[in-house]
């Protein structure tokens, strides 16, 4: 059994639970500090002992736990979660049925239950990411749980949280089942994807652009220059190579995008000796393309949140508008720049106006195409509009 304790909500935010708000705040606590180990279940009451819900304390990022359920009675055991996973499972029935997709998310965290957690499917493989001690403390019901929902190849876990700033994710990832050969090809609308399932981090793709990589694919890059920033494994570039494009061009500061890149490029029959992989500060690539005026059909950003280099820092909110700016300049008349932000600190509203912004500073026009929130697989809580943390928006330049 798991320790529990009751703690007391503010006046002010207990409408906001009673609404259904999912993520457990510091601030919203009278007496917060009783709880000290991560994994506790927390029962949330009015000061009048009215009880409210009952959630998990797990420090991440957002904030200091997520609600669990509005039943007092309930048990947080292998039943809770094998209900939340069954019932995230028939949401994605579609996607197992489509052969021409075989990399996709399977449970979002708090968009189907239970914040702190996501699972994602690779070709049979499947990967859970652990963002928090908090959730982590679950992890033999979660494991059991799952195992009875699906039929698997193999189990993966990666864990993205921290303790004295150092994280903990191990050497080796694998749970259970048999090993992903390595690399793993998947499939994402009829491309191929080379991913590695104990590699660091990051596997090699992210699954929450899957269409914004087929819009450009099949309506923006046949017979364009095309210029990926930020590229990582290159994926929009391999999709624009796809969909026709003249040429691409690929930058990002990380040394090992050159192989990655060059690998998908390979897994998908393209000669990478046709298309340009750069390794080098963002930036400093736009200074070079200005000084010697380059110019592109479509320039594609899609930036960390933050990112820091030897001479560069970059945070979404306070330098997506320079960032921009950069863009414009070396993008031809009549050209398309994809804006794509994972930042869950603006709306999308915020996000337009910094586009209006970049543009009315450089004395230029352009015109919305189109825009881009997460696809039906990360699921998003109605409640938590942060959890909608996409937001993609493709703009001509006039």
């Amino acid at each position: 059994m798991k320790k529990e304790i009751n703690l007391i909500l503010k006046s002010d935010y207990v409408s906001k639970y009673e609404d259904g708000y999912p993520l457990l705040l510091k601030e919203v606590l009278v007496d917060f500090d009783k709880v000290t180990q991560e994994g506790t279940i927390v029962n949330l009451f009015t000061s009048k002992k009215k009880f409210v819900a009952k959630a998990y304390y797990g420090l991440q990022n957002k904030g200091f736990g997520w609600i669990l359920s509005t039943d007092p009675s309930e048990s947080i055991d292998i039943t809770y979660f094998t209900t939340k996973i069954k019932t995230a499972l028939s949401h994605r029935k579609s996607f197992y049925a489509d052969d021409s997709t075989t990399a996709f998310r399977v449970f979002n965290g708090e968009g189907d239950g239970v914040g702190g957690f996501t699972i994602d499917y690779f070709s049979g493989y499947y990967m859970i990411t652990w963002y928090s001690m908090g959730i982590y403390e679950f992890r033999e019901a979660i494991l059991e749980a799952f195992k009875s929902c699906v039929d698997y190849k193999g189990i993966y876990q990666k864990k993205r949280f921290d303790s004295k700033g150092m994280y903990l994710d191990e050497a080796d990832d694998f749970v259970s089942g048999q090993r992903a050969p390595e690399p793993l090809i998947v499939k994402e609308n009829g491309a191929n994807f080379a991913i590695y399932l104990d590699d660091g981090a990051m596997v090699g793709v992210f699954l929450d652009q899957k269409e914004v990589r087929k819009t450009i694919r099949d309506k923006y890059a046949k017979e364009k220059t095309v210029l990926n920033t930020f590229s990582y494994t290159g994926a929009f570039s391999v999709f624009a190579a796809l969909g026709g494009a003249k040429s691409t061009t690929s930058v990002d500061l990380a040394k090992r995008s050159l192989p990655k890149t060059a690998e998908q490029f390979e897994v998908n029959d393209i000669d990478v000796d046709t298309q340009e992989i750069i390794v080098e500060d963002v930036f400093n690539y736009f200074k070079y393309a200005v000084r010697k005026k380059l110019l592109f059909d479509m320039v594609i950003l899609d930036p960390p949140s933050f990112a820091r280099s030897k001479k560069h820092t970059f945070s979404a909110s306070k330098d997506y508008v320079n960032l921009l700016k950069e863009a414009i300049q070396i993008t031809s008349k009549g050209g398309i720049i994809v804006a794509s932000t994972n930042s869950a600190n603006f709306s999308m509203m915020t996000f337009r106006d910094f586009i209006k912004r970049a543009f009315k500073e450089l004395k230029g026009n352009h015109k919305v195409q189109e825009k881009f929130s997460l696809p039906k697989d990360f699921r998003v809580n109605p409640k938590f509009k942060e959890g909608d943390y996409l937001k993609v928006v493709f703009i001509r330049k006039l």
